[in-house]
């Protein structure tokens, strides 16, 4: 089991945005068990009137799940520093189903296994569990991995520079 001072040290995700408190098992290349705990002071209930309902957001649900993946991703070869060597990026997510709303109080256990994996890019699935209930499941998640030299700024002539990855 890891931390979040461990986890800062794999992905690049900081306060607010970091979204994974635990790492309960890995194995590299095969599955990752993490958790998130939804608590009301999150900065999503903010402005939230004390009578709504508090359901999580299904944005940060995703989000939450898909640092679980990322870290699958790059267990083996982590990058805490987006401005330096590869960085992760969200290529496409689809065949997302929500369950049921997510509320403070509870624990969202994400589960998430690598479905292939070809040279830089991973393609993974799972789900989100509370009390062994599942919240919602993904169906495929890319994740490509490009150098931050080939993201570089868009060239004076307004075209995007093209890369060999």
């Amino acid at each position: 089991m890891i931390g979040v001072d461990a986890i800062k040290r794999i992905i690049p995700h900081r306060h607010p945005i970091l979204l994974v408190d635990r790492v309960l098992s890995v194995e590299p290349g095969v599955r990752l068990t993490s958790l998130k705990a939804v608590t009301a002071a999150e900065p999503c209930y903010a402005d939230v009137p004390d009578d709504a309902d508090h359901a999580y957001p299904p944005s940060l649900l995703i989000e939450s799940w898909a640092q679980s993946a990322v870290l699958l991703a790059v267990w083996e070869q982590p990058n805490p520093d987006v401005l330096a060597g590869k960085v992760e990026l969200a290529g496409a997510i689809n065949d997302v189903r929500f369950e049921r709303p997510v509320h403070p109080g509870e624990a969202l256990r994400h589960e998430v296994r690598m479905v292939r994996a070809v040279a830089d890019t991973a393609i993974l699935a799972g789900e989100t569990t509370v009390d062994g209930a599942t919240v919602m499941s993904v169906g495929h998640f890319v994740v490509a991995l490009r150098s931050i030299d080939a993201l570089g700024p868009v060239p004076e002539t307004g075209r995007v520079k093209e890369t060999t990855a």
